[in-house]
């Protein structure tokens, strides 16, 4: 087990009508908040009413900023920002999820940063201070309002980068599973296949004795899996989306991965599709993962074998690791298409004709500074351009 420094102090509120305290809760810690939203689908369902009764009733002032798109975009980000200073907002308050976060993530280091926030997300600069983030979740699947990470596309350049610091961890994130029955079913595959993605990249690691977390993993894997097949047949099954919506919280608030070296490969490649394609993040995984797995699974097989046995059930003899490896890759595959998520690169709008330009940028390649990625199995350009055709 490696060295790590573990600490999480996001406040999770949990539970049936949570999302009616947020004035409340808010109020120790602001006078003036900035309401942060997608394209009005809290409007429709009720929550944005619900919300904004809940800050007037406990006096926080509130100043609103909509219009967060998936993939998040750099534009609206300086607008928030430059909104934020004119009004004089201390607090910002996300409703919806990750993207919606992350996009408040950005704006909340902005306040502070001077300069383009993009040069912070580009050159990995530090920040020395944030205006604090509180998060209503509607969409489990970024973990995003546990985590101190947050993620930015810049749409000009076709860019996607992320960036963390233990500044953007949300103060407080209220959590009502009732919140995510009206999501359309393909909203909760995109948000398996995501939090499954964020353990997998802490999972599949080269560092051994770390018995703790290889269980928590498992055991989160198993549970999400189990419980989105149950959401998928009842939308309005209370205990099964919980048991999901937590799930992605664990996956993404850092504890999974303690003491371990961790991946982000997949990550970093499907930042590239979103980048240029703007596909949902969710999807590109699901497409990328069992490509990755096949091209990088005989650089640790034992690793693939225990995932195959300990989370997906594989039997056989141990005498034929390779087959119980490949067949755990098979069943993950089928998993993602239970839930109706794509397979290959085709289903979701992405031909061979920009492989090479995404591997090079993946790898900075295209920027003159080549540096593989990946922590199981080292990636280079040309191994990207092989794991893009082994899912095309």
């Amino acid at each position: 087990m490696q060295n790590f420094d573990f600490y999480s102090p996001a406040r999770i509120v949990f539970g049936k009508d949570t999302e009616k305290e947020i004035g409340g809760l808010l109020k120790p810690h602001a006078s003036k908040v900035l309401l942060h939203y997608g394209g009005g689908s809290i409007k429709k369902s009720g929550l944005y009413d619900v919300v904004i009764s809940s800050l007037k009733e406990a006096g926080v002032a509130f100043v609103e900023l909509g219009g967060v798109k998936p993939n998040p975009r750099l534009s609206l980000v300086h607008e928030g920002i430059a909104l934020c200073k004119k009004e004089g907002v201390d607090l910002i308050l996300a409703v919806g999820g990750g993207s919606a976060i992350d996009s408040a993530k950005a704006i909340a280091m902005g306040v502070y940063y001077d300069g383009d926030i993009w040069e912070v997300y580009e050159q990995s600069k530090p920040v020395d201070k944030a205006l604090p983030v509180a998060t209503i979740l509607t969409i489990p699947a970024a973990g995003s309002e546990a985590s101190g990470d947050t993620v930015i596309t810049n749409e000009e350049k076709e860019l996607k980068l992320g960036y963390g610091d233990p500044h953007l961890r949300p103060l407080i994130s209220i959590m009502n599973p009732e919140r995510f029955y009206t999501l359309p079913k393909e909203q909760l595959g995109y948000g398996v296949a995501d939090i499954m993605s964020h353990i997998f990249e802490r999972y599949f690691t080269n560092t051994v004795r770390v018995d703790l977390t290889d269980g928590l993993c498992e055991t989160t894997l198993k549970t999400v899996i189990k419980n989105a097949l149950l959401v998928q047949k009842n939308m309005h099954d209370y205990d099964a989306w919980s048991e999901v919506g937590f799930g992605g919280t664990v996956a993404h608030n850092g504890l999974l991965g303690m003491g371990r070296q961790q991946d982000w490969g997949c990550h970093m490649m499907e930042h590239e599709l979103s980048a240029i394609y703007d596909v949902p993040h969710g999807a590109g995984l699901a497409v990328l993962t069992p490509a990755w797995m096949k091209y990088v699974y005989k650089d640790n097989l034992g690793m693939f074998v225990q995932f195959a046995v300990n989370v997906m059930d594989v039997k056989g003899s141990f005498r034929e690791q390779e087959a119980i490896a490949l067949e755990g890759i098979d069943r993950l595959s089928e998993f993602f298409k239970k839930l109706g998520l794509p397979s290959t690169l085709k289903e979701i709008g992405i031909d061979e004709s920009k492989f090479e330009l995404m591997a090079k940028k993946a790898t900075g390649v295209e920027f003159g500074h080549e540096h593989p990625i990946g922590g199981l199995k080292k990636l280079y350009w040309k191994d990207i351009v092989e794991i893009f055709k082994l899912a095309k």
